[in-house]
């Protein structure tokens, strides 16, 4: 069973983070599944087309915010996927948060910040 069934982020302009977030998922092989009003869901074009990565509109209708200490890796099937992401992510708005390179933990990673301020991170696992 997966420890995390989904992922939410909050978003004040649902028009504006769904442009930023169809360029950035496509190279981690994500695509919309749902769009709602008040959210759009993403999930893997594998196949597996279960909502796993949502953009919403905070339901008690108030402003979105990002939390201090709080960050999404989402898996990626290749390095040069993570340098897509990072680099398009930067080309369409996003704030840089760590250039694409091996971590302290053996992986490969890159960090942005969303048109909302949620630090969003693309993940390459290199140890199996």
């Amino acid at each position: 069973m997966n420890i995390v069934g989904f992922v939410m982020v909050g978003t004040n302009d649902l028009g504006k983070s769904k442009k930023f977030y169809d360029a950035i998922l496509v190279h981690l092989g994500l695509k919309k599944v749902t769009i709602t009003e008040r959210y759009i869901g993403y999930g893997h074009s594998d196949g597996d087309l279960a909502v796993k990565f949502y953009i919403t509109k905070p339901h008690d209708k108030k402003n979105a915010s990002v939390g201090n200490g709080t960050m999404i890796a989402l898996s990626a099937e290749s390095k040069e996927a993570v340098n897509k992401f990072h680099k398009t992510a930067l080309e369409i708005g996003a704030i840089d948060e760590g250039a694409p390179g091996e971590r302290s933990d053996g992986n490969y990673y890159a960090y942005v910040r969303d048109p909302d301020g949620n630090k969003i991170a693309a993940r390459f696992v290199l140890s199996k």
